[in-house]
């Protein structure tokens, strides 16, 4: 006779496509209590872990390790997995905690309960299973703790899959909130929600979305992120890709690690601050340097906001032509008293021709050199490089168009007396008089 068919006994009932008869299944039900005491037990002995959670936690886990066994004993009686009900057998265990718990205790911490509580249960199958039924009990708890592994998993993936969801959602919002120049309040409260360390310096990139799904995309930009060691939030407007880096040393160089990442096209790198509060300064010089990135084809990619200087100035962006002309312009005025304005006005008329610039300006060619080299000191810029020179000449046209407002000339103290107010009138007339 085959062993896993047994004639029915006094008093003992075979379950439907199992071998565990209802004997074996009331003890199981009696010691439903004693078993998950004895689980919780072992597991505040054996994991360290879980005797630092909180007592609310352990109370969870308590009511898991009980509803566990319930439904092993339910299981059991369906015929131990030979139904179309064994995952929604299994799936029960887990409803029995609120979702938290498994933002609390990872996937891996998981298992482990599982399996201290399948060992407990194992060592009392002789105690628990009706003479006869031990070695088939053993087996069903096994079959069953593969069950329970499967609907563990499948809990953290729907928990991970809303979290994702929630999580792409609020960090659109976070660079929404970026590009718009919400106050730091909106952006240190999403941050926040998102689990942001704000760890210097922080920059915002933008690019051409690569296009598809943006979870997609922006699943590739995170796990490019995790290998570089550099924090990110990300999220896709339109057809751009916008990334805000935190705690890369170097920006720049950490966006060309990520360039796999945005689609084709230019990639803008704006400047490093030292925080999210600060970086929607970052997020407009990106922003402008990718609006203006296509009028210089041949730009290193990914490029560096501040080096799109001159093109952003041309396509109207404010900032640009303040820098433009307060840093160079402005610089040079200060620097130089006209003297290196002059000098840089002949050089570009004498097509950067140094003896033709000195003879223009009725000085020798070394004069005309030197005055070359303290314009790059001055303003980072030198007249001899193509591409600084560019930048130069549009920095020369800002500063003329948008010449820096005079100091206002200060108004006659009107509360004078009325000696004073008389001399000067006196003054006044004189001077006319003459």
């Amino acid at each position: 006779m085959d062993p896993l068919v047994r004639p029915c006994q006094a008093g003992a009932v075979s379950e439907p496509g199992g071998t565990e008869t209802s004997a074996t299944l009331r003890r199981i039900e009696r010691a439903a209590g004693s078993l998950a005491t004895a689980s919780v037990a072992r597991m505040d002995e054996s994991l360290l872990w879980f005797r630092e959670l909180p007592a609310d936690q352990r109370s969870w886990v308590m009511l898991v390790a009980q509803a566990g066994v319930r439904s092993l004993v339910q299981w059991l009686r369906q015929g131990g997995g030979a139904t179309d009900r064994t995952q929604e057998v299994s799936d029960e265990v887990f409803a029995a905690a609120p979702v938290a718990l498994a933002r609390s205790i990872s996937l891996q911490q998981t298992v482990a309960l599982i399996k201290v509580t399948i060992e407990v249960v194992e060592e009392q199958v002789s105690d628990l299973a009706v003479p006869g039924e031990e070695q088939s009990l053993r087996e069903a708890v096994l079959r069953f703790s593969r069950e329970i592994a499967f609907a563990a998993a499948r809990v953290y993936a729907r928990a991970a899959e809303t979290r994702g969801s929630w999580d792409a959602r609020l960090q659109a919002l976070l660079v929404d909130a970026l590009l718009r120049g919400d106050s730091p309040d909106v952006l240190a409260s999403r941050a926040a929600a998102l689990g942001w360390s704000d760890a210097p310096p922080v920059a915002v990139a933008v690019g051409r979305s690569p296009g598809g799904e943006v979870a997609a995309v922006l699943h590739t930009v995170y796990r490019q992120a995790r290998r570089i060691g550099v924090e990110v939030i990300g999220g896709v407007h339109g057809d751009r890709l916008v990334i805000v880096l935190g705690g890369a040393a170097d920006p720049l160089a950490a966006t060309g690690k990520l360039r796999t990442a945005f689609g084709d096209g230019p990639v803008v790198v704006g400047p490093a601050v030292p925080s999210l509060d600060e970086a929607t300064e970052s997020a407009r010089a990106a922003l402008a340097g990718f609006r203006a990135a296509p009028a210089w084809p041949t730009a290193p990619c990914p490029v560096a906001a501040a080096e799109l200087l001159p093109e952003r100035a041309l396509a109207g962006d404010a900032e640009a032509r303040r820098r433009l002309r307060h840093d160079v312009y402005a610089a040079l005025a200060r620097a130089g008293g006209g003297e290196l304005l002059e000098t840089l006005d002949a050089f570009f008329a004498a097509g950067g021709t140094l003896e033709s610039a000195a003879r223009s300006l009725f000085v020798h060619p070394n004069t005309v050199r030197y005055r070359l080299k303290r314009i790059a000191e001055v303003t980072g810029f030198s007249p001899l490089a193509p591409r600084d020179a560019f930048a130069l000449q549009v920095a020369l046209t800002v500063g003329r168009l948008d010449p820096v407002v005079p100091a206002v000339t200060p108004v006659p103290n009107q509360t004078a007396s009325p000696a004073g107010r008389k001399a000067t009138q006196s003054g006044d007339d004189r001077h006319r008089s003459l």
